[in-house]
């Protein structure tokens, strides 16, 4: 199995999640990040062979956040790293796919995938009174403040069907694809270990969630696969 569009010989496989155990796998991932208690809502699932993480309010009424990580359960440095997904729709949605860490104070983070369906256009559109995402961003920081680089990739609508997000990170350059296409490269050092992130956030260029914003499993942020491999 190699990346999506890449030589099967420069890689070898070191992490698969397909998804297909009916239940997310509390040994290989984690349904919160480490400085939040698990919200007390379930807006998640594995079924059909997919994550599932979909808008849903609070007993409060409130939209809230929902992380997956590995942290402390799996790392890498360097490598390829690609999920397939479609991303929700919806005012206020902020789906991500990421590399992070927190070591001591800092921050590290490659961001392979952020949309804001949201956010004035291009980022995203009105449909049918419902906002859809229509480019993504990827970004890498070296901490919280300095931010290395930014690439923003104008798209169709991400929620209408599946897609590939993928970088190879190396030491000097971070490399992003979509659906197997280079789409920008980032050329800075980067040899903190990082584990993966995938989250479906509230905010930022997306603005506040509110009654446009469809709720429930038929519109969620949707993996089929998270996938990494080491480079030869």
């Amino acid at each position: 199995m190699a990346p999506f569009g890449q030589t099967a010989s420069a890689f070898t496989l070191s992490y698969s999640e397909e998804f297909n155990g009916g239940a997310l796998d509390a040994a290989r991932w984690n349904d919160k990040i480490w400085y939040e208690a698990a919200p007390q809502t379930r807006n998640y699932a594995v079924e059909n062979g997919a994550l599932k993480i979909w808008p849903a309010r609070d007993a409060a009424g409130k939209f809230f956040n929902r992380t997956i990580d590995t942290d402390g359960k799996y790392y890498q440095t360097y490598g390829y790293f690609e999920i397939e997904a479609k991303l929700p729709k919806g005012k206020g949605t902020w789906p991500a796919f990421w590399l992070f860490n927190h070591i001591g104070a800092r921050r590290p983070e490659i961001d392979i995938m952020e949309a804001y369906a949201g956010g004035a256009a291009p980022w995203g559109k009105i449909v049918n009174g419902v906002a859809v995402p229509t480019m993504y961003a990827a970004t890498v920081w070296k901490d919280a403040t300095i931010q290395a680089g930014l690439i923003k990739v104008p798209t169709g609508d991400l929620s209408a069907g599946f897609h590939k997000y993928a970088v190879k990170w190396e030491p000097t350059k971070q490399s992003f694809y979509f659906d197997g296409t280079l789409v920008g490269v980032i050329n800075v050092t980067m040899g903190d270990p990082m584990y993966l992130m995938l989250d479906l956030w509230y905010g930022s260029a997306s603005g506040t969630p509110d009654a446009s914003t469809p709720t429930g499993k038929e519109n969620s942020y949707e993996v089929n696969y998270v996938r990494a491999w080491k480079m030869k």
